[in-house]
């Protein structure tokens, strides 16, 4: 099975290589998050806290890759982490929640319109109906990115200050199943 190790290149020309987080990494996404801005952690998390806790990596980084994926993101060298994209399943693996982090030195490259759609190739692929994330209304920039890929938004019921943002995947008529119809 294809274990969706990517070299990716986003929209501006940004090399990156993207893979599935593992144990090992522990290290590695704790050092990432301390160079997320503290706005950027609150949109990631929903909640306002200024340091990602042991927990929430190991939420990240020991993840069992079926109901639940967590994508690396690296510079095209490997040196540096960029981003983090996750993707957590429903037991009927139909719908999918996505969240996305990105490095605040690595901002307005691409990276999160790449991330999206690599998680969305990745979900179309395991037979994922519907990709979703929930919002802070004042995630502008995540916002934007998901109406140009074609999710619609809608209020939260349980909290207004937040938004639904909702992509139904179908997969692609042809030979590569793997690729949903908008991409």
């Amino acid at each position: 099975m294809d274990d969706w190790n990517r070299h990716l290149t986003t929209r501006t020309g940004f090399r990156i290589h993207v893979r599935p987080a593992q144990p090992a990494d522990t290290a590695t996404v704790a050092e990432f998050f301390t160079h997320v801005t503290r706005e950027d952690l609150r949109f990631r998390f929903l909640t306002g806290l200024n340091v990602v806790g042991e927990s929430q990596i190991t939420a990240l980084t020991h993840v069992d890759h079926r109901q639940t994926e967590d994508f690396l993101a690296f510079t095209a060298d490997g040196a540096t982490m960029v981003g983090t994209a996750m993707l957590a399943c429903d037991a009927a693996m139909a719908r999918g929640e996505v969240a996305i982090a990105l490095h605040k030195d690595f901002k307005n490259k691409g990276l999160g319109w790449t991330l999206l759609d690599h998680i969305a190739r990745y979900a179309a692929a395991k037979g994922i109906r519907t990709l979703q994330s929930i919002e802070s209304r004042e995630n502008h920039g995540a916002l934007a990115v998901e109406r140009d890929m074609g999710f619609t938004v809608s209020t939260d019921p349980d909290d207004p200050s937040n938004v639904i943002v909702t992509r139904t995947l179908t997969p692609a008529s042809g030979s590569d199943p793997a690729i949903p119809d908008w991409a």
